[in-house]
């Protein structure tokens, strides 16, 4: 028995499922996922001396790669003062400047411990800001473990959802209308049967959470206009966008402003961090200014603002956006050569450094036909990867992360396993043709 093996089954005597998130459990691949050891650069180590390029970095928060020494010295030079204090620090006003002044909609911000509580905390305080108490979310874009963020599409054009997790109750789903991602239509149709009960419309920039969607174009455009027609705010959900696809995020690369946008993942430098801000007017209306309540006996944890603040001013001082993106089309081609020489289809989708391999023949554009993917053959390919040392995420509907720390050598390899996969792959699929 191999020790991530052994890990595995003391894990699941203690801990729900043998992990602390449901992804990681390899349900959707098979098999036992590796248990990480350290991580280093563009590669991590399990527990059983394996070593693998790694494109989940973990789930993008690590632009700069697995134990950054800028970002560990900032920690250090940190933890030596105090570990948490529960009272205002310098550390967290530097922060707070630091976002407001690369995200174009940020005008105030206030700090978290998580993207969930970034995104339930802006949709609270649009609420609060609207005096209205739905909030329209499109199907395959995820914005936290809330429970009214956990509703899912049902028939129809626009659907006042039901709950898509047990312990969600229905009455909390029904203040969440989902549409699809990118049909504008269906939107303007939410807006026709509800528009004075509808507090915001909150949407993923570039859809990250069912395999990397990118918007149509005119579709965050049309957004910004009927949200300011019906008196709606617009919230971005950037915690994975942001500080990725660029300085000032998805809404700098689109050029479209919402009103409020949640931050997360890289701003923490690798710890636990949040933010949601935008408009002066409507963060007023947080507490204690403002009649909204919303706390955290962490949020602006010292270590966390350290670790995100250096990571921040790496990324301004060595900004490293033209190279990734570079490399990431470099990559991508080589995928989808590869692909194409081992009869496999396959759809990629790219926006900057973010991307997804689709195992499908079709365009992917929403989540319904993201949804019609096989799933099967990516579990195959994904296993084919790891063998060859490709750590990728244990999903269909995840992306592909690059990092600083990924190098034009780390990419050869890649192509080369990934050409190696595909051949397996689509002999495996001819095989039961």
């Amino acid at each position: 028995m191999s020790r991530s093996d052994e890990l595995f089954e003391r894990a699941r005597r203690v801990i729900p499922g043998g992990v602390n998130s449901p992804v990681r459990a390899f349900r959707a691949v098979g098999g036992t996922p590796p248990f990480i050891v350290r991580g280093a650069g563009a590669t991590v180590f399990d527990a059983d001396d394996n070593s693998y390029i790694d494109y989940v970095q973990s789930w993008g928060a690590l632009i700069l790669g697995h134990a950054d020494r800028r970002v560990l010295d900032a920690i250090a030079v940190a933890a030596a003062k105090g570990t948490s204090f529960g009272a205002p620090t310098p550390g967290e006003v530097e922060l707070a400047e630091a976002l407001c002044a690369a995200v174009p909609s940020l005008e105030q911000v206030r700090l978290v411990s998580s993207g969930t509580e970034a995104t339930m905390s802006a949709i609270r305080l649009a609420r609060g800001f609207t005096a209205r108490p739905k909030i329209v979310k499109f199907a395959g874009c995820y914005h936290g473990h809330a429970d009214g963020l956990l509703a899912r599409a049902g028939s129809g054009v626009a659907t006042f959802a039901l709950p898509d997790s047990a312990g969600v109750t229905e009455a909390e789903a029904a203040g969440t209308i989902v549409v699809p991602f990118n049909d504008l239509t269906a939107v303007e149709g939410a807006f026709g049967a509800a528009g004075d009960q509808i507090a915001c419309v909150i949407v993923e920039p570039v859809a990250a959470n069912m395999g990397v969607v990118p918007s149509a174009p005119g579709f965050l455009e049309g957004l910004r206009k009927l949200a300011d027609a019906h008196g709606a705010l617009l919230i971005f959900d950037e915690v994975i966008t942001g500080f990725r696809l660029g300085r000032g995020g998805a809404q700098e690369r689109l050029g479209v402003t919402p009103d409020l946008t949640c931050l997360g993942k890289i701003i923490g430098g690798g710890l636990p961090v949040g933010a949601f801000g935008g408009r002066a007017d409507v963060m007023a209306c947080l507490a204690p200014e403002g009649p909204v309540y919303q706390a955290g006996t962490l949020s602006g944890n010292p270590l966390a603002v350290a670790a995100g603040l250096a990571a921040l001013r790496t990324l301004e001082a060595e900004p490293p956006y033209e190279r990734l993106e570079a490399l990431a089309a470099r990559l991508c081609d080589g995928l989808s050569k590869a692909a194409h020489e081992a009869g496999a289809a396959v759809a990629i989708n790219r926006v900057g450094s973010l991307f997804s391999v689709f195992f499908s023949a079709e365009p992917v554009t929403d989540y319904a036909s993201a949804s019609r993917q096989r799933t099967e053959e990516f579990a195959r390919f994904f296993h084919a990867m790891l063998r060859r040392g490709i750590a990728l995420a244990p999903s269909a509907f995840e992306g592909w992360f690059l990092g600083a720390a990924h190098t034009d050598a780390d990419v050869e390899r890649t192509i080369a396993a990934a050409s190696e996969a595909f051949r397996q792959e689509g002999t495996s699929s001819r095989s039961r043709s």
